[in-house]
């Protein structure tokens, strides 16, 4: 048998593609397995990837949120600039009530930035706009052509994880062997119990339009227009809670997206080249979800008492990590959440409690109507 590799990524999408590639970085022996092989579908396929900073009052998932924007800017100029187009992104209020917020979330803007006033914003082809913010610094990526791209980089291949089982201290997938699994699989998370995590679905919608609109700017306003790039305007939206892995649209997903987006630029010649839709992957508490799987079928049996507010030592299963929840904003947090992952595999190093999907379990032992039954 040949050597396993050090770690085996399941899910081609942005989260796990950006953990192949900081694990390979750290010298692993890495392999990226993904049913379709690329990102060709689900959240990251249909993703409008823009890469910006949160607005807000300094909470701490805005915190968060401005770290991985940074961090996200920092490593796609240097690895892969050709995907990533900083356009710069205007963030606009959603209405005159939400343009009166606007001045309190200045002292907790902590990216440059500068106002846009309605004059300027005329300039820009963005009209029915209130003054608004200016992050030139943030941008758009090619969704798919990024991951696409990543991929190439380090060793994948096409594979549908049905199960996966561990012996003699290395995992099995198929014909394949690794020392550690990170599970990246987006909305769905069927190969282990992972309840805790309340993993939960948003649709998203995103449509290419060819255009001759000069549009050098990307832009926020409830939903995403970006910038003109090379004679196409990408209009998306994450939004619409759903259990279901397709909603249903009546044929015209983009009706709404469209309806709203006439009304911050002219659309009068944008024609639809290509739709994309697919499920975002969230957690309960909107934070991403990056570190080990605790082993809930053992914790039940072992500590019932866990679930009437008893608080052991969390057991994990042994070498399975995950890098998951990212939301709709997975091409800000995908790079420094497998950062964390990959310093946590490598180096050891504890993971950030902020991500840390066991923030979760005691709670969920407590409260889910799942377990009424054990109390």
């Amino acid at each position: 048998m040949p050597k396993p590799y050090d770690t085996i990524i399941i899910g081609a999408g942005i989260a796990g593609c950006c953990s192949a590639y900081t694990l390979q970085q750290k010298g692993q022996k890495v392999l990226l397995l993904d049913r379709s092989g690329v990102a060709a579908s689900g959240g990251s396929g249909a993703a409008g990837a823009f890469v910006s900073p949160k607005i807000g009052k300094g909470s701490a998932l805005q915190t968060l949120t401005n770290e991985a924007f940074h961090f996200a800017k920092d490593f796609y100029l240097k690895y892969f600039p050709k995907y990533f187009n900083q356009t710069g992104v205007i963030r606009i209020p959603k209405d005159i009530e939400d343009a009166g917020k606007f001045s309190t979330y200045e002292a907790f803007n902590d990216s440059k930035y500068r106002w846009v006033n309605q004059e300027e914003l005329k300039t820009f082809g963005i009209k029915n706009s209130e003054d608004s913010f200016m992050f030139e610094e943030a941008g758009v990526c090619d969704a798919p052509e990024m991951c696409a791209a990543i991929l190439k980089q380090v060793p994948h291949a096409q594979y549908d994880v049905k199960s996966l089982s561990f012996e003699d201290g290395v995992w099995r997938v198929g014909e394949y062997r690794s020392k550690n699994i990170v599970l990246a699989t987006g909305y769905q998370n069927d190969l282990f119990d992972m309840r805790y995590m309340g993993v939960k679905g948003t649709w998203g919608s995103r449509g290419d339009y060819s255009s001759a609109l000069k549009l050098e700017v990307s832009m926020h306003k409830s939903i995403s227009v970006s910038a003109n790039i090379n004679g196409i305007i990408k209009i998306g939206a994450t939004h619409v809670k759903s259990k279901e892995p397709c909603m249903v649209c009546d044929g015209d997903p983009l009706k709404g997206l469209f309806e709203s987006a006439s009304q911050m630029v002219d659309t009068s010649d944008f024609m639809l080249k290509e739709t994309f839709c697919g499920m975002r992957s969230g957690s309960k508490d909107y934070f991403p979800l990056v570190g080990s799987v605790i082993d809930v079928p053992f914790m039940l049996e072992n500590y019932p008492a866990i679930t009437r507010g008893a608080k052991p030592t969390l057991g994990t299963i042994d070498k399975l990590f995950i890098c998951n929840g990212l939301g709709g904003r997975g091409f800000v947090f995908a790079p420094l959440m497998a950062e964390l992952l990959a310093e946590c595999i490598v180096d050891g190093k504890e993971m950030d409690s902020r991500v840390n999907p066991d923030r979760l379990f005691l709670k969920w032992c407590r409260k889910s109507e799942e377990l009424a039954d054990l109390r």
